[in-house]
Parts: structure tokens; C-alpha cells; sequence
């Protein structure tokens, strides 16, 4: 029996930063659900060979990867109560994604709701549980915040908000829903062109950057700026508001990186070229008034957001003006997607 999913990465327009518990956040997120770059994931069921509890073989790209081994062993034997098979069954895992490692993209997002929605549908066709797809999603939302809190996100398409918070119904720590659907069409295929300022591993883990806030004397500002930030995001999405957008998106990205610089130990992500990039984005936008942002994740990479009605400006600025400030003149473009796909 072999199960497939593709699943994509998301990037965070209202930034979690900080969790207690297990993987469970400090402030609610809002993030854009991306198209173009996913991870696919197989998973096949054999007979096992030895007594361990959990028995994987992994491969990434086809090549084995014993570091993510480890990582998704530790993952699966931690929801074992709630899918007693994993401890029954080999699992050989099959994985790539259509993005370069270390790209500014977050592959732990795409690449464990990718295995949580495979493991969903196995779950399902063992146990002939007859869920509805709305259970079945909210369930893998919530198997893929165990393996990465971001991948929570990635379930679903469009805006998607995991954490509880009272500017959402239903809202949840547990697992991430569906934003309100209600925002302007403006908004429809909002484009993201992904700058790669530098291609190598981020000098700060996720998880090492999370554990920073525990003691970091602006958390309990950044959590309820989180929550004010994030209904101020709402308003803009469903009035076209892009002035209110572009400041809300970019105030959270500088301020993920202002917890950073002033956290202990101090980490600077941004690279010079970052700046750069940065100070022309403002330029333009003053200029020509096209409604164009930036934000960033936990890193030196910058995602420029913008709608598809001025594509064709905001990318011959980006190939005319930002290129030179990136690496072999690397950019990934991106935009708003449909949310991940079961493959036959």
C-alpha cells in the first residue's frame, strides 16, 4: 500500500515566535499558504525486520537521510497511541521537494504535513474511518504542529491562522483553520518572489530561536502586539486595505528580527544585502505607489509580496534592481496556492 501527498510551505505574514508545552504557541499566526514549492511525499507499509519500535527507511531526493531519520523517528513514536499501527509496520518514506535546500522556504512546513497527511490517509484506509474531510484535515493540522509548529499551516490553502485568538472563530493552539474567507479579491493569487540573499544554513535553528523568548525581557509586548496585529491584517485583507497590509506585514517581519538581535544570546539574520533590498523595496512603493512589501522568516532571505495586478511592474523591478543583491542572482517566484494534493 503506498499513500502520496504534496504538500506546500506557507510563509508567515504574522510571525510565531515562541511555543510552550508540546509545540503549541505563544501568539496566534497568520500565514499565506504558497504553490510552487511543496514537498511530495510516499509512504509504502512492509513487514518489519527488526524490534525496534518504530522502523523507518528514509529517503530524500533518493538519497538516504539519517539526521531526518532520527528527527521523524522521534516524531512517530511520539504519536503512536494515537496510530498503534506505526509500531506494526516498516515505513519506508519517500520525500523531495521542488525547491533547493536552504532556499529561505520552510521545508519542515511542507515536508511534515506532507508526512501527516499521509499518515492520515493510511490511518484512514486501515481503520476504514469514515471522517469527514473537515475532520481529516483539522486531525493532520494537528499531527503536522507535532512534527513542526508551522507545518500546522500548511493543511490548508490561502490565509490560514493557527493559535487562539478572539479576531477568528474557532480558532485554535491545537491545530490551524481556514482565515475568514471573506477578504477582498484583491487579494486572489497574491504573489510572493522569494529573494535568496544567502543559500546556506541559517545560524540559528527554528527551534533554538523559539526557545529564546522563554526569558526574553519584550515577550509579553511581542505576544499581545502579535494578537493586535494580526485582527489589524484581518481588516486590511477584507477592505483592500494595502497601505494597513504592507505595514502590519512588515512591522512583524522587523520586529521577529529586533527579538532576535535583542534576545540572549544576540543573533543579526539580516545580511547588508538584506538592507538593501529592503530600502529599495520602500523606495519603489513611495514612488510609484504599487502596493509591494516585504517580510521575512528567521533569516536573511526576502519574500516580496505584492498583487497579481502589478506583476509585471514589481518583477521588472525585481530583475532590474534587486537581482544583484542575491546569490547567482537567484529568485524563486511564488503566489498564493490551492492548498495540498492527494497524488494517485
Amino acid at each position: 500500500m503506498q499513500i502520496n501527498w504534496k504538500s506546500p510551505s506557507n510563509i508567515a505574514l504574522i510571525k510565531y515566535w515562541g511555543k510552550h508545552g508540546v509545540q503549541l504557541p505563544n501568539n496566534p499566526s497568520l500565514s499565506l499558504t504558497l504553490r510552487e514549492a511543496n514537498t511530495t511525499t510516499s509512504l509504502d507499509l512492509k513487514k518489519k525486520r527488526s524490534k525496534k519500535n518504530i522502523e523507518i527507511d528514509f529517503l530524500f531526493e533518493g538519497e538516504r537521510n539519517d539526521k531526518f531519520a532520527a528527527k521523524l523517528e522521534t516524531f512517530l513514536a511520539s504519536v503512536t497511541q494515537e496510530l498503534p499501527w506505526l509500531t506494526k509496520n516498516r515505513l519506508v518514506l519517500r520525500s523531495e521537494n521542488s525547491f533547493p535546500h536552504s532556499a529561505g522556504i520552510a521545508s519542515s512546513a511542507s515536508s511534515m504535513s506532507a508526512l501527516a497527511l499521509c499518515l492520515m490517509s493510511t490511518n484512514r484506509m486501515l481503520t476504514k474511518t469514515p471522517e469527514d474531510d473537515a475532520t481529516f484535515l483539522r486531525m493532520a493540522s494537528r499531527l503536522a504542529r507535532l512534527g513542526s509548529g508551522s507545518a500546522a499551516r500548511s493543511v490548508y490553502p490561502g490565509f490560514t491562522v493557527w493559535g487562539k485568538t478572539t479576531s477568528v472563530k474557532n480558532s485554535s493552539d491545537d491545530h490551524a483553520i481556514i482565515a475568514p474567507a471573506n477578504y477582498h479579491a484583491d487579494f486572489n493569487e497574491l504573489q510572493d518572489s522569494i529573494l535568496i540573499v544567502h543559500a546556506g544554513e541559517k545560524s540559528v535553528s527554528s527551534r533554538a530561536g523559539h526557545a529564546l523568548m522563554n526569558d526574553h525581557p519584550m515577550a509579553a509586548q511581542r505576544y499581545k502586539n502579535a494578537h493586535a496585529r494580526l485582527k489589524q491584517l484581518l481588516d486590511a485583507l477584507k477592505h483592500a486595505d494595502w497601505q494597513l497590509f504592507c505595514k502590519v506585514v512588515e512591522t512583524e517581519a522587523l520586529e521577529l528580527h529586533a527579538l532576535m538581535m535583542t534576545s540572549d544570546p544576540s543573533f543579526i539574520l539580516m545580511h547588508p544585502n538584506t538592507l538593501a533590498i529592503i530600502e529599495r523595496i520602500r523606495f519603489f512603493r513611495a514612488t510609484t505607489n504599487i502596493p509591494v512589501c516585504f517580510t521575512l522568516d528567521a533569516g536573511p532571505n526576502v519574500h516580496i509580496l505584492y498583487p497579481y495586478f502589478a506583476k509585471k511592474e514589481v518583477r521588472n523591478f525585481i530583475q532590474s534592481e534587486l537581482l544583484q543583491f542575491c546569490v547567482k542572482k537567484k529568485v524563486i517566484y511564488d503566489q498564493m496556492g490551492d492548498g495540498p494534493s492527494m497524488l494517485l
